[in-house]
């Protein structure tokens, strides 16, 4: 599994392991599904760690981070406006122009299937973008 290195040295993969660890819950089994069904989906997918210690999975572009709470692990897709969710997976951060979320609470199933095809839709949407480039303008209506 590729991994971007951190400022200690660390490869990303390492920090987000303990990571998992560290939360020694529900919370870290969730993440750590999640994290195994990123890569099902990506092979390939470079975990990094960002943001004063958030892991982030990208491919061609960021993917989703994966962020832990006390009551939730939460999937940030970037660009989850742009993505298909047909599954309806995504429950939170609806009202954004761009970021889409995925709360999972205790006891949550997340539909693995539907997860993945999300991620491969992520990783198409990066793929169509050349990396760095934004989308165009739209041209304002008078």
């Amino acid at each position: 599994m590729p991994s971007t290195s951190t400022t200690n040295n660390q490869p990303a993969s390492t920090l987000i392991d303990q990571r998992i660890a560290d939360l020694a819950d529900w919370r870290g089994r969730a993440l750590a599904r999640m994290r195994q069904l990123i890569h099902e989906a990506a092979p390939g997918v470079v975990e990094e760690w960002k943001w004063m210690g958030t892991p982030v999975w990208s491919l061609g572009g960021i993917l989703c981070t994966g962020e832990s709470y006390k009551a939730a692990v939460k999937l940030t897709f970037l660009k989850g406006a742009s993505l298909p969710d047909p599954a309806r997976l995504f429950n939170a951060s609806l009202d954004g122009n761009a970021r889409r979320a995925i709360d999972i609470h205790e006891g949550d199933e997340v539909d693995a299937d539907a997860f993945k095809a999300l991620i491969r839709a992520a990783v198409e949407l990066n793929a169509a973008r050349p990396a760095g480039r934004k989308p165009a303008a739209r041209a304002k209506v008078k």
